[in-house]
C-alpha cells in the first residue's frame, strides 16, 4: 500500500516537472540544468533558479541588464541590443509574470535604479545611446536627461548606478562597445549631488563597473572590469585584458573616497559586472567567466560565503552562456527574492537573504 502510494506520487511529481518544463519550452523558456547553489547562509535547499524572460524581439546582440525594483515591486530591466538597434526597458510584474515593454526606446540604458520618489534613474550608454544620465516618470513615460557632460564634455558610456542615504548618485563610466569620439580623459566614477552639481569620485580605476554602498553607507564597492575590448583607443590593435577586481573605499558623509584596497581578485579569469548588497552588508557579484559563471557571494572582506551558478562550468569562452550581468533584490515578500539578468533573459531565485535598499 504505502509502496504504491509512493510510487503514484512519484509518478505524478515527474508528470509535474514534464508538464512544466513542456510549458516553459511552449513559452519559449527552456530552464537549463545548473549545479546547485551553495552557502548555508544564503541558500535554502529549496533555493534554485527560476527563468521569467527571454528576449522575443528581432533585435540584434547584445544582452539583458540592470534590474532594478519599483515601489510596487516589479523589476525593470534593460534589454541592450548591439548597434543601431533601439534598446528597451522591459517590466517584470510578479503579480502576473508577465514582461512587457516600458520604454521601447531606451536611449541603450543600461544600469537602473528607483530613487525615494519614485523615478526611474538610468544609465545611457553609447553604441548610438544617450551616453548620460536620464530620468523616467514611470507613470507618464516622461524621459529627462539629468546630466550627460562632465565640465563640457560628454560622458564615455555611463554604465552601473547606486544611491547614499542622501539621495546623491554614484555612477560609473567605462566604454565597452560604440565608435561616439571619447571626450574625457579618463574613465571615472561619478556623484551627482541635490543640486545637480557633478563631480568626480574616484579615477583611481581603469574601467569602473557595477557600483554599490554598504547598509552603513560607510564604504564604496567598486568593480573594476578591464575586458581590454571597448575599442576606446584606436592605436591598440588588440587589447589585452586588464584588472579583475573588487574594490572597496571607505566613503565619508560628504560623498568622497579614501584608502581604496582590494578585496576580491580575479587574476586572469573574467570577473564581475553589477553587484548588489544584501542587509548583513555581503555583496553579490555576477560574475562573467566561462569556467564558472554565476552570482558569487562575499562578505564585506571579499571571503565567499555562497555561490549561484547561472551557466554550465569550464566552458568554451567563445560560446559561452549563462553569463550573468546584474543583480538586484525585490522588496516587501520578496525582500528575499534575488533578481539576476543573464545573457538575453532574466530570473529569479528565493534565499534566506535579504536585499538591502537605501531609498526604501
Amino acid at each position: 500500500m504505502r509502496i504504491n502510494t509512493f510510487i503514484l506520487g512519484f509518478t505524478v511529481l515527474v508528470s509535474s516537472w514534464a508538464f512544466a518544463a513542456k510549458r516553459d519550452k511552449q513559452r519559449g523558456l527552456e530552464q537549463p540544468t545548473l549545479p546547485a547553489p551553495s552557502g548555508k547562509t544564503i541558500v535554502t535547499k529549496n533555493s534554485t533558479l527560476e527563468l521569467l524572460f527571454t528576449r522575443k524581439a528581432k533585435i540584434q546582440g547584445g544582452l539583458t541588464e540592470g534590474p532594478a525594483v519599483a515601489p510596487d515591486g516589479s523589476i525593470y530591466f534593460s534589454d541592450i541590443p548591439m548597434g543601431s538597434d533601439n534598446g528597451m526597458i522591459l517590466r517584470f510584474d510578479p503579480k502576473t509574470k508577465k514582461t512587457k515593454p516600458f520604454a521601447k526606446d531606451s536611449h541603450k540604458s543600461n544600469g537602473l535604479i528607483f530613487d525615494s520618489k519614485g523615478f526611474l534613474l538610468s544609465c545611457e550608454g553609447a553604441d548610438h545611446g544617450g551616453r548620460g544620465i536620464a530620468r523616467w516618470n514611470v507613470e507618464t513615460g516622461e524621459r529627462t536627461t539629468i546630466v550627460d557632460r562632465y565640465r563640457g564634455m560628454k560622458f564615455n558610456a555611463p554604465n552601473d548606478i547606486c544611491l547614499d542615504k542622501h539621495g546623491r548618485i554614484y555612477f560609473t563610466d567605462p566604454r565597452y562597445v560604440g565608435d561616439e569620439p571619447r571626450e574625457l580623459p579618463s574613465r571615472a566614477v561619478y556623484r551627482i549631488d541635490a543640486d545637480g552639481e557633478v563631480d568626480i569620485v574616484t579615477e583611481n580605476v581603469h574601467k569602473p563597473n557595477g557600483i554599490a554602498i554598504s547598509p552603513d553607507g560607510e564604504t564604496l564597492y567598486l568593480a573594476e572590469h578591464d575586458n581590454g575590448t571597448d575599442k576606446i583607443d584606436p592605436e591598440v590593435a588588440a587589447p589585452k585584458q586588464g584588472a579583475m577586481r573588487i574594490y572597496a573605499f571607505d566613503l565619508d558623509d560628504e560623498g568622497t573616497v579614501r584608502n581604496r584596497r582590494t578585496i576580491v581578485e580575479f587574476g586572469e579569469k573574467k570577473g564581475c559586472d553589477g553587484m548588489c548588497v544584501d542587509t548583513k552588508g555581503n555583496l553579490y557579484l555576477t560574475v562573467r567567466d566561462a569556467s564558472r559563471p554565476g552570482v558569487l557571494v562575499v562578505n564585506p572582506d571579499g571571503k565567499e560565503v555562497g555561490f549561484i551558478p547561472t551557466g554550465a562550468a569550464d566552458q568554451d569562452p567563445a560560446t559561452a552562456t549563462g553569463l550573468p550581468s546584474n543583480v538586484e533584490f525585490g522588496i516587501g515578500k520578496d525582500a528575499n527574492m534575488l533578481y539576476v539578468t543573464v545573457d538575453t533573459s532574466l530570473y529569479r531565485i528565493r534565499l534566506k537573504s535579504e536585499g538591502f535598499h537605501v531609498q526604501y
